[in-house]
């Protein structure tokens, strides 16, 4: 998923996608988190839905993705500020915004 909400709303989980979500929990999980997290993953009943995002609010990853999200957009915007191309940095900046934030 590009963007999160706090429900962690739509199919990822049950069909078994690499989002940034899964991705995320699997690196900062324990070992027996990862294990719960790959016996779940990827399955539709509501329990091993519920599993998942219960990991996902166990390892707080809401807030790795706003502390990802606000740590990207402070990058961008340093190599916009740096760019030599001698287009106009607006062009940039307003294409950030644009993308910045966004729900989907």
């Amino acid at each position: 998923s590009s963007g999160i909400n706090a429900e962690y709303g739509g199919t990822d989980i049950q069909e078994k996608k690499c989002s940034w979500l899964f991705l995320t929990a699997s690196a900062i999980a324990s070992p027996e988190q990862k294990e719960l997290l790959f016996e779940n993953y990827g399955k539709s009943d509501e329990a091993s839905v519920a599993a998942v995002k219960a990991l996902y609010n166990t390892l707080n990853i809401r807030q790795c993705y706003l502390d990802y999200s606000v740590k990207t957009y402070r990058e961008i915007c340093e190599i916009i500020e740096k760019d030599k191309s001698g287009l106009p940095s607006e062009i940039f900046s307003d294409f950030l915004d644009m993308i910045h934030k966004r729900s989907k």
